[in-house]
């Protein structure tokens, strides 16, 4: 009862936390008219520019690969950067930016895996993020983990604490962590913003120091907006203290 009593009680608030100290973050959506998140190079700079006035030095961004919605592939997604880097250097933003993306865990995520034109972050690390579907659990997740490792990628779980039918069910997320994979959690599942119930898996696994890496998952102000709120929960305060997360070493 008593995690539930915290979760539905008022919020203990702290004083803002300080998001420089995570130096980058590491989901992100700002390639303009690609996916779901900026859909011009206006947008871009406008939210690039807060993550810049809050300290962060790098955001890596991560467009979604999917195949039914967002038909990407690296080339697409290197131009992109490549006039949003142009785009923050002519107004003067100082920020870094690098380019990965989102997999979707599908039958097409295995073909590119196979080709070895994997979009990573992390330099040598070869980080790859990918996530499943929200709906249902993808049938191949072991074989993909597999494949990856196989082929010298680490991967990392985006927003681990968002899948409802792993919310019951602990022992997935064991598995992944024993299969090697790393967890990335979003700054707003910790608000609340995505349900009282992702918000209580956010808490077990910061309870649990089981997190590798913050991120924002930004497409748009209300996704910056949420960093505001996590900034003053003390949930977000310890998470970001905890010494696993790995964002500073990117």
């Amino acid at each position: 009862m008593g995690l539930i009593t915290n979760i539905f009680k008022k919020k203990e608030e702290l004083p803002p936390f300080d998001v420089s100290s995570l130096h980058v973050d590491v989901h992100s959506h700002f390639i303009p008219g690609i996916d779901d998140g900026a859909q011009t190079i206006e947008d871009s700079l406008r939210l690039i520019s807060e993550f810049a006035e809050k300290g962060y030095k790098k955001v890596i961004t991560t467009p979604h690969i999917m195949s039914d919605y967002y038909k990407n592939t690296p080339e697409i997604i290197l131009s992109g950067l490549d006039k949003v880097r142009e785009a923050l250097s002519k107004e003067g933003i100082k920020i870094e930016i690098e380019a990965a993306a989102e997999y979707n865990l599908e039958p097409g995520f295995e073909e590119i895996i196979k080709s070895g034109n994997v979009l990573t972050f992390g330099g040598d690390k070869k980080y790859v993020l990918f996530e499943l579907s929200f709906f249902n659990e993808p049938s191949r997740i072991k074989e993909v983990i597999w494949d990856l490792l196989n082929l010298g990628y680490q991967p990392v779980l985006a927003h681990v604490e968002r899948y409802a039918y792993w919310h019951k069910k602990w022992d997935k997320i064991e598995d992944m962590i024993n299969r090697s994979v790393l967890l990335q959690m979003n700054i707003g599942s910790i608000t609340g913003a995505y349900g009282p119930e992702v918000r209580k898996m956010s808490i077990r696994l910061i309870d649990e120091g089981l997190i590798d890496f913050v991120g924002s998952d930004c497409h748009n102000q209300r996704h910056l907006d949420m960093i505001n709120h996590a900034q003053v929960d003390p949930y977000f305060h310890k998470l970001c203290s905890q010494p696993q997360i790995l964002n500073k070493t990117l």
